[in-house]
């Protein structure tokens, strides 16, 4: 009998372990390193195997910061307002991504998914649906992130990036800026832009890295979300651009 009831007891410490982690992974934002090697869908997840978490910690090293928002409330959330009078953004509009809605997607979608950075943070809150936005870390190891309704992503200035869908083939996304819109993509190479030069003027080696961390509870959810950084402005670790490329002129405009 005590055999019998321990066994039980296991496996309903399995079920609890396993109920907490599919509520995490609902719950939080989701980053990996990309298997490069594979010449898979660009919407698909494309894991390495084994796979290769990334933390917002360390996200938060490279200047990626994040936050976790009721999406259901964005126009009177008071922590989304927060943020947009702390940062500025004084410009917001919708946009919503799908082959339905978008003129010339796919050729849109092949200009998204172009290794690129651009002069000013990109700030997307996503509302509805889920994306992938793509960047390139210390050693130019691509992430995957995978950002899902309620999930606010900001890209610093000069970080390569891309972006895709995921095989929902929708998001609907919010974008902030400060002043007005631009979204001018500059593709790689870019190593003498002004942007470029700045982002890795202030990379520094990861034990000089301070990192502020804090964990959020969103009452309206109940659970404790995924700790954010709190830092305004952060080192970022030093990126190593292995392929020797040389800055160009060539950008685009959407």
């Amino acid at each position: 009998m005590a055999i019998e009831a321990s066994s039980s007891n296991m496996s309903n410490s399995k079920i609890i372990i396993l109920i907490v982690n599919v509520l995490y992974l609902n719950l939080h934002m989701q980053a990996w390193f990309m298997d490069e090697t594979s010449g898979e869908d660009q919407r698909l997840p494309r894991h390495c195997y084994p796979k290769e978490l990334v933390s917002p910690d360390y996200l938060a090293e490279l200047g990626v910061l994040y936050w976790r928002l009721n999406p259901e409330n964005y126009e009177n959330d008071a922590e989304l307002k927060k943020i947009r009078e702390d940062r500025g953004y004084n410009y917001m509009d919708l946009l919503d991504i799908c082959p339905e809605k978008v003129a010339d997607f796919k050729e849109k979608l092949k200009n998204f998914y172009t290794e690129h950075i651009h002069a000013d943070e990109e700030i997307r809150y996503c509302l509805e649906g889920s994306a992938y936005f793509d960047v390139r870390d210390k050693d130019d190891r691509w992430i995957r992130i995978w950002i899902k309704a309620g999930d606010l992503i900001i890209l610093p200035a000069g970080i390569y990036h891309r972006f895709t869908l995921d095989t929902g083939d929708y998001v609907k996304l919010m974008r902030l800026f400060v002043g007005e819109p631009v979204w001018t993509a500059h593709n790689r190479p870019q190593e003498d832009h002004p942007a470029r030069k700045e982002y890795i003027k202030n990379l520094v080696t990861e034990k000089k890295v301070e990192i502020l961390m804090q964990v959020k509870f969103n009452i309206s959810y109940g659970f404790p979300l995924a700790p954010q950084s709190t830092a305004s402005l952060l080192p970022y670790p030093p990126l190593i651009d292995k392929r020797g490329f040389k800055a160009s002129g060539n950008k685009q405009t959407a």
